[in-house]
């Protein structure tokens, strides 16, 4: 049992809080959280987590999304240093970055070049910025209540943003084709590109993959129109499939954003797109002075090489759906109702007539006493680094705190 007493944790809060404004930022605050929760970590490895204080937990989020095959995963750490002895950020970039482009192409269904960013609002608003520029156009159609990035143009939280930064934006209903439809019309033939999720994971609710009817009404639309269709892979892409997520549904888009998984967490995110905004791509200028790191390329192809060789999400839905049969039991046997939605390597847990999270907040802080990191939340991840082992050491954990919650709420 982990102790509550976090004390390195709390010197290290009140030190940030003195020259870092609010101190943390962004979706790694855990102000966020249930108090409990440690803000800085010591180190991992594999499928485990270190807090400055010294408790080890089984961590269900994986650096929210990048460690796909583990922390310090030896072979892509190998890659990265190799290229780093070499030159990492140079004058211009290194060879990796055609190699790494190629095997992209190689890789992606809809794919015929790539262009490669530092994280995953730089490239879903590239996608954007390329749209506009192929189309001439300005809407951009866009679910309500999904998450693209922070840029100002799609920030959940507009705090300093203006309204004329969303002026553009035209909001449909995810797998609502009727919704869809009526967001084109409003637009009047002013569509540049419509956004899609690879599948629905807004923050806090039930997940939703892709109904086939919805993705080909994207298609057909974009089809229609001259829009592109841009999928947004950041959080899914090479979890669910290789050649895109969308291969699950049949459809291809013509321009898709990528992070999270590429690098097995270094620094790195792609847009791939078809020939038919190829011109547009080479038109548009956005760029960063660490957007061809070298050593974050190699990472990424090993980590890619990886995945074709030991077939890694095969091994992630396994060790994902173990995890998931187990939390099913325990509620079972203590009387309560969860919902788990979204594929079982992206795992959304929630319980049921629980509008506050109340339950869900009591569960996770006792998972996490227990040694297991869960989100109350957020959609969690599986890697190929969790193990069976793990799985049944974060399963003991929750049976504590599944009893918790029937303590505190009761059954139902």
């Amino acid at each position: 049992m982990i102790s509550n007493s976090l004390p390195n944790d709390t010197a290290l809060r009140t030190r940030a809080k003195s020259v870092i404004p609010g101190g943390m930022y962004g979706h790694l605050n855990v102000a966020r959280l249930p108090p409990g929760y440690p803000q800085f970590f010591a180190r991992a490895e594999g499928a485990t987590l270190w807090d400055v204080d010294g408790n080890a937990y089984v961590d269900f989020m994986c650096a929210y999304g990048p460690m796909v095959l583990g922390y310090g995963n030896r072979e892509v750490e190998a890659a990265a240093d190799a290229q780093r002895k070499l030159g990492d950020v140079l004058t211009g970039p290194s060879e990796r970055l055609v190699e790494l482009a190629e095997k992209l192409v190689g890789m992606v269904a809809h794919a015929d070049w790539a262009l490669f960013q530092r994280n995953g609002t730089d490239a879903t608003t590239l996608c954007v910025v390329i749209a506009r520029a192929a189309t001439k156009k300005r809407k951009i159609l866009v679910a309500r209540g999904a998450y693209h990035g922070s840029a100002p143009w799609c920030t959940p939280h507009p705090a300093g943003t203006t309204a004329e930064d969303r002026v553009h934006l035209v909001h449909y209903e995810y797998n609502d084709v009727a919704s869809l439809q009526a967001a084109a019309l409003s637009a009047e033939g002013d569509i540049a590109g419509v956004i899609a999720s690879a599948f629905k994971h807004d923050y806090g609710h039930d997940q939703e993959l892709p109904t086939p009817a919805f993705a080909q009404a994207v298609r057909a639309l974009c089809d229609t129109t001259g829009a592109a269709l841009i999928l947004d892979d950041v959080r899914a892409g090479f979890r669910l499939h290789l050649g895109g997520s969308w291969e699950t549904v049949g459809v291809r888009p013509d321009l898709a954003a990528y992070s999270k998984a590429i690098a097995n967490g270094h620094t790195l995110a792609a847009v791939t797109g078809s020939d038919k905004f190829r011109d547009a791509a080479a038109s548009v200028f956005m760029t960063g002075s660490f957007w061809c790191g070298a050593a974050s390329m190699a990472a990424s192809l090993k980590t890619l090489e990886i995945f074709e060789r030991d077939d890694t999400i095969a091994h992630i839905e396994r060790i994902g759906q173990r995890f998931r049969d187990g939390l099913a039991a325990q509620a079972s046997a203590h009387g309560q109702v969860l919902k788990q939605t979204g594929p079982v390597q992206m795992p959304t847990v929630l319980f049921a007539d629980d509008p506050q999270v109340e339950k869900g907040r009591l569960f996770t802080v006792e998972a996490l006493r227990g040694g297991a990191w869960l989100h109350p939340q957020h959609n969690m991840f599986l890697s190929a680094a969790h193990t069976e082992a793990d799985i049944d050491r974060a399963l003991q954990a929750t049976d504590s705190a599944m009893a918790a919650v029937r303590k505190s709420f009761g059954r139902g």
